[in-house]
């Protein structure tokens, strides 16, 4: 008869292996934590799937056949090999050779990628970062095609479906140039600040309209945007020579050499910063480790 590998499956391996190296059925059921009856009636399964005896009885116990001896290595190396597959993969960085896609606004890149990478570069020399822009209207399938395998966002721009873990919470400040009059003023009064001209960044590109407005109009006041920008990496070339002035999110405002920071003189709501992953990447162990490193790093940038 043909061997049929339908009939074979996992534990039948297991028991093989441990009559090979026990001799004993008796033996071999203690090691599987099985009754003898039940290695027993194994036995006889496998004997049908390899169509011979495998093991005949001895006066101490049981000896194998040419075929059983014929399997033993095989059999351990398979096991063995199966084991490792579903063992969980150990991460070692030092080691690690991979590829970490980001999607990420220029906020989220200057706020979080760029200390992030810092962190990362001694601990995993090898692991290389792309960073990419992010489409919302693209970036589920991104996911699921394992051209992103990370999305920095906040919490109204999540799409449903993915795994998700809070970042930060972020606040604004004014952003000046040094020099400016108000850099060194002894109060910075709300009358100051909606008479200055602004600059707003807008990811449109054609707003002059933003959360700093809608804080405003609460308390009936309003402001002047005089330039609209899409990008914050522009911004501190505008500042630099001028008395605009820009509410910007505080962990931009610490890495901009040149311009002085003063608290805004009205509450501005803030904003959270949230990391996104999808189900495919959730039990990776590389991906798990980097993940946790991100969200560290974030946990450990000062925001004053």
């Amino acid at each position: 008869m043909k061997p049929d590998i339908r009939n074979l499956d996992f534990n039948l391996l297991k028991a093989l292996d441990a009559l090979l190296d026990e001799r004993s059925v008796t033996r071999a059921a203690e090691r599987l934590a099985l009754t003898q009856p039940a290695v027993s009636g194994m036995l006889n399964r496998l004997r049908d799937s390899f169509d011979d005896p495998l093991f005949v009885r001895a006066q101490r116990g049981i000896v194998p056949t040419p075929r059983a001896q014929q399997l033993a290595g095989p059999v351990k190396q398979l096991l063995s090999d199966i084991e490792s597959m579903l063992r969980p993969q150990a991460f070692d960085p030092a080691l690690a050779d991979l590829t970490f896609t980001i999607a990420a606004t220029d906020y989220a890149l200057k706020a979080v990628v760029v200390p992030f990478i810092h962190r990362l570069r001694p601990l995993a020399p090898n692991v290389r970062v792309a960073v990419r822009g992010v489409d919302q209207q693209t970036l589920v399938t991104q996911f699921e095609d394992g051209t992103v395998d990370l999305a920095l966002l906040t919490p109204e721009t999540l799409p449903a479906g993915l795994h998700s873990q809070q970042l930060f919470e972020e606040s604004y400040v004014c952003l000046l140039r040094e020099g400016h009059p108000q850099a060194r003023a002894e109060r910075f009064t709300l009358e100051v600040f909606c008479a200055l001209d602004h600059v707003l960044v807008s990811m449109a590109g054609n707003a002059f309209h933003g959360v700093t407005d809608d804080a405003l109009a609460r308390v009936g006041r309003s402001r002047r945007v005089v330039t609209s920008v899409s990008s914050f990496l522009i911004l501190p070339e505008l500042l630099a020579d001028s008395d605009l002035i820009a509410v910007v999110p505080r962990r931009l405002a610490q890495h901009a050499s040149g311009l002085s920071s003063l608290e805004p003189p009205l509450a501005i709501p803030g904003f959270c910063k949230t990391m996104a992953w999808h189900g495919r990447t959730h039990s990776d162990a590389g991906q798990q480790w980097l993940r946790a490193l991100l969200a560290d790093t974030c946990a450990l940038t000062p925001t004053h």
